[in-house]
């Protein structure tokens, strides 16, 4: 495996964006942690953030599953083409921008020691309708799917200092055949698939949320895909014609 390593290190706060009474749903008011500011030294780790990092809607982010979320630095340029745009790191809200590995190499379940701290793959980001707020980009939530760059959710084994510049250091892969962008493939592309659904739930690292919903496929066949989360709670429902549950 390539030198795995922290680029750099986000954090941020909720706050308010958007303008009152917008008619256009990507000018409307949200509250959000989403632009989050690069540190320079090192900062404690708990299980649940980092050092002054807090989440806006604890109902679908943080916690001890999504105590830290990663993006590889790899990916930017791929967006910048796409989007029009020069983006940086935490341009997608992360807080560890990464390089050396990405969603093919990386998998389920994978602990790394990050500094003084210990940290394990649970999940890939599921893309949400802020990526689209941030950068008025109506389905750029759907397109993180569709490419599988979407980064991936860490849960804190032992707490610690971590920093910006720090190797990551592989201590256990105990799924090397369940990579990231294989998980999300047969999240989000392969809605017909029960077995490998059932195989992907089986998984004890994989966060509650992505294992509640891959069971429930693999013992019913119903994909549960939630157009608010994509497209937001303003947005046009119309916009929802491409999603994968369709």
């Amino acid at each position: 495996m390539s030198d795995a390593r922290v680029r750099s290190i986000q954090v941020g706060t909720p706050e308010p964006h958007g303008t009152a009474d917008a008619t256009d749903p990507m000018e409307q008011p949200w509250w959000t942690s989403f632009y989050k500011d690069p540190v320079k030294g090192a900062l404690f780790l708990d299980e649940t953030n980092l050092d002054g990092d807090k989440q806006a809607d604890l109902k679908h982010h943080g916690g001890p599953e999504k105590a830290v979320c990663v993006y590889p630095a790899e990916h930017y340029s791929y967006w910048d083409d796409e989007l029009d745009l020069e983006l940086g790191p935490a341009a997608f809200g992360e807080n560890f921008t990464i390089t050396g590995l990405t969603e093919r190499e990386a998998c389920i379940g994978d602990s790394y020691d990050i500094g003084a701290a210990t940290v394990q793959i649970t999940q890939p980001r599921s893309p949400c309708w802020k990526l689209a707020r941030r950068w008025r980009t109506k389905d750029l939530a759907t397109q993180f799917e569709e490419t599988g760059y979407t980064g991936w959710y860490l849960r804190v084994l032992e707490t610690g200092t971590v920093a910006p510049g720090q190797s990551m250091t592989l201590v256990d892969r105990p799924h090397p055949d369940w990579s990231v962008a294989r998980a999300t493939k047969v999240r989000y592309r392969m809605p017909d698939d029960r077995e490998l659904a059932g195989e992907l739930a089986a998984i004890d690292a994989l966060g509650e949320s992505w294992t509640d919903k891959l069971s429930h496929r693999a013992e019913t066949g119903e994909q549960v895909y939630s157009t608010a989360r994509v497209i937001g709670p303003n947005a046009d429902a119309d916009a929802d014609a491409n999603s994968p549950n369709q």
